[in-house]
């Protein structure tokens, strides 16, 4: 008899505490849960093997990156639906542990090692790092990183990314369903950071974290400025030399293969930092600051665009997200924007102005997913099916945690205030609003 599905099914609902709000369908065709929710269809029983033997988020994501759990119907949907009865419980949520203190739950779960066959771990998938012994955010553990995210191959980056080929927040002036283009955004965005750093023929601009060089090139060409951008990564800098060739650009845009701490040659007139800083951890967050502080100018600007989390009450007790440490940026750290201005400032910064834009990632990622599903048999032959499904799912629950407060994102402008404390600013901030913008 085919039952698998309402046995998960009890199993979940035991071990949550609360009604399941999606469908399950199991390997030997049995459905359970509510009639016209999404499903979440388990399609072996090596499914279960991987949560029994890693169990929370990362023993779910190597089933979702190995293809052993599939979701039919709306995404988006699907992942909230789950993601809510999480977030909405909170501290109320039973633990493992806890569940595991009722004998039905035990049962069940003797029940589920019997399902799930032999009691041998799947490998995880080629997808997840493999870690290295030794310090985090070392030069050389930061290169291994950045490669493992960004050298994945510049084709599939043009496919989910699109003609801008920027990999951050875009600033939209419309929302999509009123015309508003991806690329438009991305230039929108593009300009708005430069307005902000004042940017003027002549001046000098360090581009830290430079990606495939589309914030180099959009300074150099409609502002006049010479740039340098660095990057770790081998791919996105031959990619951006070879823009900047094609753009006429040579003579005003260097990219460099290096590490921001090894750029000695300021001092720099303003110094961009997008989507960068996520990558620098906690530990050396203030080095970083300090760094950017001694290579700009007095009176230069810094620009740094990063995504913040929610402050915890308990700020020991912060763990980075498994799926996204194993699969997406390994050893990234997120902060809340209150501890990221105050390491600016402890490094000598003034703070003078931060902009939320938090809703804008939300619509950016939503069309990369766009992007990516549009044309999912070129992706999966340009990486792998699995690389593919991590870009998936982190990008689409990564769009409904900005939708839903659970991250954040914010542009900070600090300036190297001189001693005489004219910052150079003016004194109606909101002069750098993008176009359309009031």
């Amino acid at each position: 008899m085919a039952d698998a599905a309402l046995r998960l099914q009890n199993l979940f609902e035991q071990l949550l505490g609360a009604p399941l709000p999606v469908r399950i369908r199991a390997w030997d065709g049995s459905q359970a849960g509510p009639p016209g929710a999404p499903t979440l269809v388990v399609r072996n029983r090596r499914a279960l093997r991987r949560l029994l033997f890693k169990p929370g988020e990362l023993g779910l994501a190597r089933a979702w990156v190995a293809g052993d759990l599939d979701i039919e119907g709306d995404l988006y949907t699907a992942l909230d639906l789950m993601a809510g009865l999480i977030w909405e419980r909170g501290d109320d949520a039973r633990t493992l542990v806890e569940a595991l203190r009722d004998p039905d739950v035990r049962a069940a779960v003797r029940g589920l090692v019997k399902l799930a066959g032999p009691p041998l771990p799947p490998a995880p998938p080629p997808e997840e790092v493999r870690r290295a012994r030794g310090h985090l955010h070392t030069k050389r553990s930061d290169r291994r990183a950045i490669s493992h995210h960004y050298d994945v191959g510049n084709d599939f980056y043009e496919l989910v990314l699109g003609p801008s080929m920027v990999y951050s927040c875009a600033y939209w002036p419309a929302p999509p369903a009123e015309g508003g283009t991806l690329e438009d955004a991305q230039r929108d965005k593009l300009e708005l950071v430069s307005r902000k750093l004042g940017l003027a023929p002549g001046q000098r601009l360090l581009d830290v974290g430079c990606g495939w060089g589309s914030m180099a090139i959009h300074a150099a060409r409609e502002h006049g400025v010479h740039v340098v951008g660095v990057t770790l990564s081998q791919e996105q800098a031959a990619y951006a030399r070879k823009r900047v060739a094609d753009e006429g650009l040579t003579d005003r845009v260097e990219i460099r293969v290096q590490d921001y701490r090894d750029v000695v040659d300021g001092p720099y007139d303003a110094i961009s930092s997008i989507g960068m800083a996520e990558h620098v951890g906690a530990e050396r967050y203030l080095e970083y600051a300090t760094d950017l502080h001694r290579l700009l100018t007095p009176g230069g600007r810094l620009l740094n665009h990063q995504i913040a989390r929610r402050p915890q009450r308990d700020e020991s007790a912060y763990s980075v997200d498994e799926f996204i440490d194993a699969y997406v940026f390994p050893d990234g750290e997120l902060a809340p924007v209150g501890t990221t201005v105050t390491q600016l400032e402890r490094a000598g910064f003034e703070v003078r102005d931060v902009e939320s834009i938090r809703e804008h990632y939300a619509l950016t990622l939503r069309r990369w997913v766009a992007n990516l599903e549009s044309d999912w048999a070129t992706a999966t032959r340009l990486v792998s099916p699995g690389r593919a499904r991590v870009w998936q799912l982190y990008m689409a629950a990564s769009a409904l945690s900005f939708e839903r407060n659970r991250i954040g994102v914010n542009q900070v402008l600090a300036v190297r205030t001189p001693g005489s404390g004219d910052s150079g600013l003016p004194l109606r901030a909101r002069v750098w609003s993008a176009p359309g913008r009031t």
